[in-house]
């Protein structure tokens, strides 16, 4: 695997594993960290060992604790919408990656950090966790598609508070609210999220390829989601998958999906 200067990534077994290793500045996404997630999740949809990403912060405090201020408090409005469409461009990688990416959330997921983990498909966090998009009190906006995907997950009108008030609420919340999957205790935390991925990763590649597009699909204004479904669905009945799914359940076996 490729070597980063702020990120970890190791292939193990079919699981892509990245960690962000800035834990001196608790994680926290400069730009150049942002390009190397973007190097590093572009290996998922090329490589076809790999099955699943799994997405964490190095130490214990801290996922991400937000976006370095220092490197954007000087700028215009110009550089920061070049800024905001680098960030947007990458996370959107995460998001519409053709595996299962799961956000593992070991501390503080803080303005930039909350929504990297937003643009994962699963979120599972300790219950030490603390999760928050405080850019009002900076004078700005989250930028990074906050506004978009806190919505989608908890709703416009809890959605609107938390962003306008820039609270931070713990992970028994997050939890209830829906913002994150699961909650376990930190020593926990890392196999309970590789035990999900094994229920992922046991399924058809194919046919999880299909289900993320349709579901993303739903969100985008310009495209029909249940019009995603009927084409995901059909193209699903092509593959050899299919054929080995539905000749494994006939002949009361355990599925060896190909993943084509």
């Amino acid at each position: 695997m490729t070597s980063f200067e702020n990120i970890l990534v190791e292939l193990k077994d079919d699981t892509l594993c990245i960690t962000i290793n800035r834990p001196k500045q608790l994680n926290a996404l400069n730009k150049n960290t942002i390009s190397e997630l973007g190097q590093a999740i572009q290996e998922a949809y090329t490589n076809p060992q790999i099955k699943a990403v799994l997405l964490t912060g190095s130490g214990e405090k801290a996922f991400v604790a937000g976006a370095d201020i220092k490197e954007f408090a000087h700028f215009n409005g110009e550089q920061g919408k070049v800024l905001s469409a680098h960030g947007h461009r990458i996370f959107k990688m995460f998001e519409d990656c053709p595996k299962p990416t799961v956000a593992v959330i070991n501390g503080f997921a803080l303005g930039g950090g909350l929504e990297l983990a937003m643009a994962c498909h699963v979120r599972v966090a300790s219950d030490n966790a603390r999760f928050s998009q405080p850019e009002v009190s900076l004078g700005v906006t989250p930028g990074y598609g906050g506004t978009q995907r806190l919505v989608q997950l908890i709703g416009k009108g809890k959605a609107m508070e938390l962003l306008m008030s820039g609270e931070m609420i713990k992970a028994d919340e997050a939890l209830r609210l829906g913002l994150v999957n699961y909650v376990f205790a930190p020593a926990d935390l890392l196999n309970e999220a590789k035990k999900l991925i094994a229920k992922f990763t046991k399924q058809s590649p194919v046919a999880i390829r299909g289900v993320i597009k349709a579901v993303n699909d739903y969100f985008v204004g310009n495209l029909n989601g249940f019009d995603s479904e009927i084409e995901e669905f059909g193209n699903c009945f092509d593959s050899e998958d299919f054929t080995e799914g539905t000749t494994a359940f006939l002949k009361r076996r355990k599925a060896n999906f190909p993943g084509k």
